[in-house]
């Protein structure tokens, strides 16, 4: 399956704003309380301040006019009120959006982070762990500054604008339709330039992950960056992110700016609009000077909200670019399911088999094609063969990491697939060549998804080694069980290993895959390593990949994996023979 979100991005057909937002608001349904709240004190907000402009009129007809100074008092305690009203349910609408806003932040991280907890391996080869970061962070961010800054804002100025236009058109039609006139033009121009400024805006939140992508694999690998003097090629790397995120945000920002001066010159046009027409109508006697002033008021409470959209607009179309991004992982669903299959019942019983299996990587050359073979319990087998040839990919595959293209892999006598999650990681074990530990301590780190072991304390733990003649490995680290483990290299890449190794071993699975495991190992660890593996259960397929003669000279048959195939390499000297010729091949 292809998880790859740049390619995706490329080929996806964007989503609607309208049916974006929906999607959004189906992630909160328990603020919809909130949301309606905000709606109430924004109609209250937005009513009071259109009241206030026919209060003005009203009283400059009624009072100032006719020189009723007392009446003019309490048309002011009237507008006074209003403006007080206005203020107070403001501040409302701010506290309770704001409120949401950060709600629906921590909701949707937690809704992606779960996401990607159930993504399969393949996701995470195929996409750059700063573009991963960047989605989490930053376009989340970018939602949150929409919901908690912008949402009700522009939710009142609607209410604002429509009050208005109301108003306009009932104290007189006529004016109010050509006062209107350049708003809607405005509307037409501004659904016509969406697309392209939602566009804009999506190319740019894309380069800014690339060069968080870019910085964090710099980072990353710096050591071989100076080991090999070559900060020139950090430089020119960096150089091309970071160019094409500035490039992209000058564009970006460009197209969210057109929408100011455009809004600003349509209330313009409609300001002179309301002053000639409006001067005309007084002349002719159809309209007093209060009313006039209560219109110019209604025009500026229509058009000036449109031009405050014209900002809020640019931060929704931002906002929806990032929803696009981050619902592109939300729709994502993992392939490694738990299936219902028949389960073939295998006579002999192997701890596992391969059935005619073929594979190849999403966009990739195929690595295993039409492959066989049976693994029986308890025994060890050691998988050989050059660079590239397919070990790796033979041993994800056994831990179902990844699933056959076609063909079908047997755990003793069942469909690998209908395992779940948990028991397959029970069953099977699995020690990489760089493994990956949590910051914390070696027990920690050793009891890690063991639930068997999870509340166990030290002197529990400590004789579960013993028994188990791991206890020995201990001595490798400082502090025993109470050894720090960081991402500062407190300890060594060995270290590491040994941990790793404690960790899976503790687990009595029925196979365990080791990858280069003692890689990183010297030799009197390594021999104390493999001393442990001769006491494992009976029960225990070990399958060994690696590269030195000594780590696979014990082993009860050698495979050789080359050129999509995999079959047995016989003793010893004819699996270095193999492999001799397979590097002269390749």
């Amino acid at each position: 399956m292809n998880y790859n979100l740049n390619t995706l991005f490329d080929k996806e057909k964007k989503t609607s704003n309208v049916k974006g937002l929906r999607k959004l608001f189906q992630l909160i349904p328990h603020e919809r309380k909130n949301l309606l709240l905000a709606l109430v004190i924004i109609i209250i907000n937005a009513a009071s301040k259109l009241v206030a402009p026919l209060l003005v009129g009203y009283a400059i007809d009624h009072a100032v006019v006719t020189g009723d100074y007392k009446s003019l008092l309490k048309y002011a305690l009237y507008i006074l009120l209003m403006y007080l009203i206005a203020s107070a349910t403001q501040y409302l609408q701010t506290k309770v959006m704001g409120s949401v806003g950060q709600r629906m932040l921590f909701t949707l991280r937690n809704a992606l982070f779960n996401k990607l907890q159930e993504l399969p391996i393949a996701f995470f080869n195929q996409n750059k762990t700063g573009d991963i970061i960047s989605r989490v962070n930053n376009d989340t961010d970018k939602i949150n500054q929409f919901f908690s800054q912008s949402l009700m804002q522009f939710v009142g100025n609607m209410a604002m604008m429509i009050g208005a236009a109301v108003f306009l058109l009932t104290i007189h039609p006529k004016l109010g339709m050509a006062t209107l006139v350049p708003g809607i033009c405005i509307f037409i121009f501004t659904m016509a330039i969406s697309p392209w400024v939602k566009k804009r805006n999506a190319l740019s939140l894309k380069a800014s992950g690339n060069l968080s992508s870019e910085v964090q694999e710099s980072l990353n690998n710096f050591k071989v960056i100076i080991a090999f003097n070559r900060r020139d090629y950090f430089r020119k790397r960096f150089a091309k992110a970071n160019n094409e995120n500035y490039t992209t945000s000058i564009k970006s920002g460009l197209a969210n700016n057109l929408f100011v001066p455009v809004y600003g010159l349509g209330a313009n046009f409609a300001q002179l609009i309301v002053l000639i027409y409006g001067i005309s109508l007084i002349i002719n006697g159809d309209f007093t000077v209060g009313i006039l002033v209560s219109y110019i008021s209604y025009s500026d409470s229509f058009y000036k909200p449109l031009q405050q959209i014209a900002s809020l607009w640019t931060n929704f179309q931002l906002a929806m670019a990032g929803w696009d991004r981050i619902s592109q992982i939300l729709n994502m669903e993992n392939d490694l399911v738990q299936e219902s299959l028949p389960t073939t019942e295998e006579t002999h019983e192997f701890a596992l088999s391969f059935n005619n299996v073929y594979f190849a990587y999403p966009e990739g050359k195929e690595v295993l094609h039409n492959v066989s073979f049976h693994f029986e319990k308890g025994k060890t087998y050691a998988l050989v063969g050059p660079t590239g040839g397919g070990k790796t990919t033979t041993a994800s595959l056994i831990a179902r990491l990844f699933d056959p293209t076609e063909g079908t892999i047997f755990l003793n006598g069942k469909n690998i697939k209908t395992y779940s999650s948990k028991e397959r990681a029970e069953k099977i074990g699995f020690i990489l060549q760089d493994p990956f530990l949590f910051s914390g301590t070696v027990k920690d780190n050793i009891l890690y998804g063991n639930e068997a072991y999870v509340n166990y304390s030290d002197a529990q733990l400590t004789e579960l080694l013993k028994t188990s003649g791991l206890e020995e490995l201990l001595s490798l680290f400082n502090d025993g069980l109470h050894t720090t483990v960081s991402d500062n290299n407190s300890i060594s890449l060995g270290q590491k290993q040994v941990i790793a190794f404690i960790r899976a071993v503790l687990r009595n699975p029925d196979i365990l895959i080791l990858d280069e495991a003692t890689a990183n190992i010297d030799t009197v660890t390594e021999q104390l390593l493999d001393k442990i593996l001769q006491q494992l259960p009976s029960h225990t397929t070990t399958v060994i990949i690696a590269h030195r003669l000594n780590t696979i000279e014990n082993a009860d048959e050698i495979f050789f994996i080359n050129n999509k195939e995999v079959e047995p390499a016989g003793s010893l000297q004819d699996a270095v023979a193999k492999l001799i010729s397979g590097h002269k091949s390749s």
